[in-house]
């Protein structure tokens, strides 16, 4: 006898949610196994694993499947393994570089822009990314129940003025689908909202976690749905990636992009135009490009201001403005990304 559509349905949403929740619980959490793993000269190890005492490893196994074997220079290899060079203490580098503890006014939520806020919803994220301006983010005071977060709603409930929640962490995508579909739901009931942002990277690195459950609380509420990825090289998107951002877009997802500007991973214009040409083919476009946010350990991934500008002058050289990303940088107190337009009027970096 046939099943119906309903058991069929039911049973593929077990068997997704099994996927991508196996994905994030089989994560690589040592540098030993990801040399190992790639192939690459243990040496380094020592090294590695002193950064990851510090802030800790984690990647999933989808996303090193698309690293090159023996290269210690692949770039999407240099995001996430940790190094020496995270170890040394630079000047102008600190724990909280964006100072959010001031823009913290109550657990779980971070209001720093007029009209829209951040929502703190998970405390850790599916990889670990080394340059993580929030590697130092007090997580533990801002880790919600359900009973805890009616502060965070009446917080929003009570402020006219918001038209948008960001949902953010950590990676809100971590959390199961029951969790956010609670949240989503009370959200939606907030009349002066319009739209609900996610700010994941979890699409690129476990694509697994776009899911037929996750796409009804997201796609199908009132609010408007904006997803902003977090891409930083186009070697980073494959086909399952380009599957599930297809499956988004279709759901009536807007899809955005910002990536962050890294010495030796996508510092070069050719980069970043493969970037913007893949993402666009992928149905997203491409957002902002941000300089590097002076958090403790990531000042080797650091590009002057003077070759930022220049990289993009290159882009509007070669690409329709659609594809070249906003140049910017966040500053603590602005209330809003500061974009970073010509040489002239720039603080030199370095």
């Amino acid at each position: 006898m046939a099943k119906s559509p309903a058991v069929d349905s039911e049973l593929i949403d077990i068997h997704e949610a099994r996927r991508w929740q196996d994905e994030l619980s089989d994560l690589v959490t040592t540098p030993e196994e990801l040399i190992e793993l790639l192939q690459l000269d243990p040496e380094q190890l020592p090294w590695a694993q002193q950064a990851s005492d510090k802030f800790a490893l984690r990647v999933p196994r989808p996303f090193i499947r698309r690293m090159r074997l023996a290269d210690p220079n692949d770039p999407l290899l240099l995001q996430v393994l940790p190094g020496a060079t995270e170890l040394e203490v630079v000047a102008g580098f600190s724990a909280d570089p964006l100072q959010e503890a001031e823009a913290n006014p109550l657990p779980g939520v971070v209001h720093k822009y007029h009209g829209r806020l951040l929502f703190i919803t998970a405390g850790q994220c599916a990889v670990n990314c080394r340059y993580c301006f929030r590697r130092e983010f007090p997580y533990g005071e801002n880790h919600l129940n359900r009973k805890q977060w009616s502060a965070a709603l009446e917080y929003v409930r009570a402020r006219s003025e918001l038209r948008e929640v960001i949902l953010s962490g950590g990676d809100p995508l971590v959390l199961n689908d029951r969790q956010l579909g609670w949240l989503a739901g009370e959200l939606a009931q907030i009349p002066h909202l319009n739209k609900l942002r996610i700010h994941s990277r979890v699409p690129i690195v476990a694509p697994s976690r776009i899911t037929d459950e996750m796409l009804s609380w997201f796609a199908r509420s009132r609010l408007k749905p904006v997803l902003v990825l977090h891409c930083n090289h186009a070697s980073e998107i494959d086909a399952e990636v380009r599957a599930g951002l297809a499956r988004l877009r279709n759901a009536g997802v807007t899809l955005l992009n910002q990536a962050v500007l890294l010495r030796g991973v996508n510092d070069k214009s050719e980069t970043l135009e493969a970037l913007s040409e893949t993402l666009f083919d992928a149905g997203v476009l491409p957002y902002y490009l941000h300089q590097l946010d002076r958090v403790n350990g990531a000042a080797h991934f650091e590009v002057s201001d003077s070759a930022a500008v220049e990289i993009i002058e290159q882009m509007r050289r070669r690409l329709p403005g659609y594809l070249v990303p906003k140049l910017v940088r966040e500053i603590p107190g602005v209330a809003s990304k500061s974009p970073i337009e010509t040489s002239s009027k720039l603080p030199q970096t370095n």
